[in-house]
């Protein structure tokens, strides 16, 4: 029996069992159009994720005090005091692959405005943090260097704070607001950036700077974090290296000790987004192939 006769000898099965070859037809059409279907998302959600990542600035690093063993016990980092103004000044003057530095310290507790308030953090930064965060001054302008050298009361708030202090949409720069006590003049309001991949509210942030939170709220010598960026996300792996080798010099650390500092990159969290949602998109599709 040749190919012809067995292909019509199919079709006269077919058309004996339409009904019987419909369903099967239409079993095969949704079970492949759902792994498809599955597979876009998973491959529309990584991208999301890396725009997401993009915006918040692709070529950040962050730096943060490492964890330490004392008497036999492993401290938390966040008590840890390794990072210095020093080691700002240092990555700030002798880098080659960073094109931005900042300090990071911060305080939490309420804002207060007249009769309203919101809980939230403020973040005592550089200059040059917005560059690194990839933010944009919408109304006013940022503090500057002398507002630093001065530690001046001034700070630059987000959309949300602005929503929930100012509720009546009156101007908020130029007016002051209550942090622990402390007045502080709002210079400016950030561009809206709304959420990010983390479910972080990225327009909750109110930023001063560093020597004020460091001396009025504070009362601290020490940083809790470093943000730099590189000159280019292809050069992160060398400002990583980079930023290691003035840090262990800076902290006369041996060759055997290990590093009292961490360093964290954009890219090794957009790599480990993007590895989750390859799993998730995988199982996914599995088991909608094993329904089909």
């Amino acid at each position: 029996m040749n190919g012809t006769n067995l292909f019509k000898i199919a079709l006269r099965a077919l058309a004996n069992n339409k009904l019987r070859a419909f369903l099967t037809m239409l079993g095969i059409i949704i079970g492949v159009a759902s792994v498809i279907t599955m597979l876009a998302i998973g491959q529309g959600s990584k991208k999301s994720i890396q725009q997401q990542i993009s915006e918040m600035g692709s070529n950040m690093i962050m730096i943060h005090p490492g964890a330490d063993m004392r008497g036999g016990v492993r401290q938390d980092p966040s008590a840890m005091q390794t990072l210095k103004l020093a080691d700002y000044e240092a990555l700030r003057d002798e880098t080659s692959f960073l094109s931005a530095v900042s300090p990071n310290v911060s305080s939490s507790g309420q804002l207060i405005a007249g009769n309203n308030n919101y809980p939230a953090s403020v973040n005592g930064v550089g200059t040059e943090y917005l560059d690194i965060r990839q933010l944009t001054v919408e109304n006013g302008e940022m503090f500057t260097e002398a507002d630093i050298q001065s530690s001046a009361k001034v700070c630059v708030i987000g959309k949300t704070i602005v929503d929930n202090l100012f509720p009546d949409g009156s101007d908020p720069v130029g007016k002051v607001i209550r942090f622990s006590k402390i007045p502080f003049r709002v210079v400016g309001v950030l561009k809206a950036k709304g959420y990010n991949s983390m479910g972080q509210d990225q327009d909750a942030v109110v930023l001063a700077p560093y020597t004020t939170v460091m001396k009025r709220l504070l009362a601290v010598t020490y940083l809790q974090g470093v943000f730099a960026s590189a000159l280019t996300e292809d050069m992160t792996e060398y400002a990583t290296d980079e930023i290691s080798t003035i840090l262990r010099r800076n902290h006369k650390l041996k060759a055997s000790d290990d590093d009292d500092f961490t360093i964290r990159t954009q890219q090794e969290l957009s790599t480990m987004l993007n590895s989750t949602t390859d799993l998730m998109t995988t199982l996914l599709a599995l088991r909608v192939s094993r329904w089909w």
